[in-house]
């Protein structure tokens, strides 16, 4: 069976500041976005399924982390003192990758034009 790239978009929307740039920077200020995350998995399609993983086992492995980040200030969750973009995938990678052994990358759209993609701590 080939190997295929599965992608499943999430969104959530939060409130954070960068405590960590330069006096002055626009980012250190209170803000919130619209984050668009992609959970991307690769592996084998199943001979009987013929999917990789159903889109329903994706978004009910995401459930838990949308009801932590959705609607809240980032800077107030263990883990995401700084939230940058890079700061949020890798710690969303800590909490799924559990439940989607096959995950590949996670990326992280912060707005329209800027985003920024994790592909776990063994990627080269």
């Amino acid at each position: 069976m080939p190997n295929i790239e599965l992608v499943k978009a999430v969104r959530f929307e939060a409130a954070h500041r960068l405590p960590n740039v330069p006096e002055g920077h626009k980012c250190q200020r209170l803000h919130g976005h619209s984050y668009r995350v992609e959970l991307c998995l690769r592996g084998p399609i199943g001979e009987t399924s013929g999917w990789l993983v159903d889109y329903s086992d994706i978004a009910a492995a995401w459930k838990p982390l949308h009801e932590v980040l959705d609607h809240y200030y980032l800077n107030e969750i263990e883990g995401l003192e700084n939230p940058t973009s890079e700061v949020l995938a890798m710690w969303i990678w800590d909490r799924i990758r559990a439940s989607l052994p096959d995950l590949y990358r996670i990326t992280v759209h912060e707005t329209c034009t800027s985003s920024c993609s994790y592909f776990g701590p063994n990627a080269p």
